[in-house]
């Protein structure tokens, strides 16, 4: 198996499609059909479901791209670590949660990309988990979330400490009655939708319905216009609470914390580009 092989492979599991794989590559697509079938004649085994609706990894094909995942991104960990081991330079792919995102981001990344402007920085944003398995699989070099997801090949540095408060509209009072309210939170896999959950439960609460936002901004004007209340990081809610749209309820001691990680692969060779960015962080 040539690398080429694999990259080609991995752009088609990626993409379910032999045509959207070469546009992706910029390969025709009579390339990428010969190349799999190559390779599969070589392995001896089928990789791919072929269906009207395009391609559909086998129990093969899956287990090669848990091995291709990691072979391609330890040559492109290579190629990044000889290439730019001066000045940091080069790609820099970070993750990092919504409200991480629009917390902590904005300030550090401008005063990274100030330090250092020869790094091509790259932001995602998704839901923890789904962050972690990125950075297993290469796509992401590290991720900045609060993890209960672990892997033996992951390792995390606590970074930011997070006060988190509850928000209610302005004329709820007290912390048990905005209990009693809707939650306005992200979708399924999000830290503060469940510890949310977690302190309405301890303090008796039963479920009382639950309204899915895509966006912290969407959050904020949904409990502003009174439609339930969020868990957000305090320094998410001041602004709004001094301008009298919310108000601001503190949680129990036990609760009040959440600790933001900086997560990457450990046995990663990190880039110039990387060791600056947890020097930064007084990490490295």
């Amino acid at each position: 198996m040539e690398s080429t092989d694999l990259r080609i492979f991995q752009a088609v599991a990626r993409e379910g499609s032999i045509t959207k794989a070469a546009d992706r590559l910029g390969y025709v697509q009579s390339n990428v059909t010969a190349r799999i079938r190559q390779l599969e004649s070589e392995l001896g085994t089928g990789l791919f479901y072929r269906h009207n609706r395009g391609m559909t990894l086998t129990s093969s094909g899956k287990t090669l791209l848990d091995y291709t995942d990691k072979i391609v991104g330890l040559l492109d960990e290579a190629t990044t670590a000889l290439s730019f081991s001066g000045e940091p330079a080069g790609p820099l792919t970070i993750g990092s949660t919504q409200t991480t995102a629009a917390v902590r981001m904005p300030k550090l990344l401008s005063r990274y990309y100030e330090m250092y402007p020869k790094v091509e920085l790259t932001l995602t944003t998704d839901f923890s988990d789904r962050l972690a398995e990125k950075v297993l699989q290469y796509e992401l070099d590290v991720a900045f979330g609060s993890f209960r997801y672990r892997h033996e090949d992951l390792a995390s540095i606590p970074v930011f400490d997070e006060e988190v408060v509850v928000i209610s509209p302005p004329g709820i009072a007290s912390l048990d009655e905005a209990l009693a309210k809707p939650s306005l939170v992200y979708s399924q896999s999000c830290t503060y939708r469940e510890m949310l959950e977690e302190m309405r439960q301890s303090r008796g609460r039963t479920y009382v319905g639950t309204m899915e936002f895509g966006t912290l901004e969407a959050i904020l004007g949904g409990v502003s216009a009174g439609l339930g209340i969020s868990l957000v990081p305090r320094i998410v809610a001041e602004k709004p609470e001094q301008d009298g749209t919310v108000r601001i309820h503190e949680v129990p001691e036990a609760m009040r914390h959440m600790k933001t990680e900086l997560l990457y692969r450990k046995n990663a060779h990190p880039t110039s580009a990387l060791r600056a960015l947890m020097e930064l962080l007084g990490v490295g």
